[in-house]
């Protein structure tokens, strides 16, 4: 078995991690989240991951250890250890939503032949074909199909017709700014991404797949048009994905995996940049 290269240095790491951390910063400042805060939560962060991400096989993880490993004063690591680990908790209407959608742009029961959801009657209205409430009870029966769509009617993810049919809007596959499912996520989607990276840094071969396609010194037109095609390359990806996913997910005996496959499209004027962020300056931490 091929050994794992040693980890970049800490040096080496500032200036991508710089990078990596001004949108987000950004985001912060926009939001009001402040620097005093965002240190208490990172400070949380690093007893956490030290304690239970660097525990030693068959020891018991000291004070002593986590303070070692993080820089962080022994006083401090003792009031924050035992927090527990964090718990990856979905939302239940985001779960729900996301399981409700998959099932109407993939399964053949709420398709067309080309493959796009059809509009969906309700129950009890007059014509031919599967219902809303069809769908909804196609994925769980502990929630009123009226409760699921007057909620998705108010958050733009569904709309009625004229014909009083059931149609699919882009706000269920893209929420709009504030939805709680956008920032749900924003934390799982970035979160998978830095984390499928961080893998193929530490493992001898890489285990993940994260590439991207990129050019610079464009002009606008011709960047706006890869955008344009870029969108319409990742939502049949997505689509044919989620198709197969959703035939194997009906067969599968289930287990405590997950999986993730996901896209992202980024383009930008590079031409005022003159205020980018400096390398950032290692500082001696807290001593033990």
């Amino acid at each position: 078995m091929t050994e794992a290269a040693p980890p970049p240095d800490a040096a080496r790491l500032q200036t991508p991690v710089a990078r990596l951390l001004r949108p987000l910063v950004r985001l912060f400042i926009r939001c009001g989240l402040t620097f005093p805060a965002l240190s208490d939560l990172l400070r949380e962060l690093y007893v956490n991951v030290a304690e239970y991400d660097f525990a030693l096989s068959g020891k018991e993880q000291t004070d002593s250890r986590v303070s070692l490993l993080t820089g962080i004063h022994r006083k401090e690591v003792r009031r924050l250890r035992g927090a527990g680990a964090p718990v990856r908790l979905v939302p239940a209407s985001v779960s729900r939503s996301s399981m409700i959608v998959a099932r109407w742009l993939a399964s053949p029961a709420f398709t067309d032949p080309a493959g796009a959801p059809l509009r969906l009657r309700r129950a009890g209205d007059p014509g031919d074909g599967p219902t809303f409430e069809d769908l909804v009870e196609s994925v769980t029966r502990d929630v009123r199909p009226r409760a699921v769509l007057d909620e998705w009617l108010d958050r733009g993810m569904a709309a009625v017709d004229a014909d009083g049919r059931v149609r699919l809007e882009e706000a269920a596959t893209a929420p709009h700014s504030g939805d709680d499912r956008q920032l749900y996520y924003f934390g799982r989607n970035l979160h998978d991404h830095v984390a499928a990276a961080v893998e193929n840094i530490l493992s001898a071969e890489p285990p993940f797949v994260e590439r991207a396609v990129h050019y610079e010194g464009l002009s606008r037109e011709m960047a706006e048009a890869m955008l344009a095609l870029s969108r319409r390359k990742a939502a049949d990806a997505l689509l044919s994905v989620n198709r197969e996913a959703q035939t194997a997910y009906a067969q599968d005996p289930g287990g405590t995996w997950r999986w993730n496959f996901g896209v992202y499209l980024y383009a930008e004027d590079e031409g005022g940049r003159a205020h980018e962020a400096p390398a950032a300056r290692s500082e001696r931490g807290d001593a033990p």
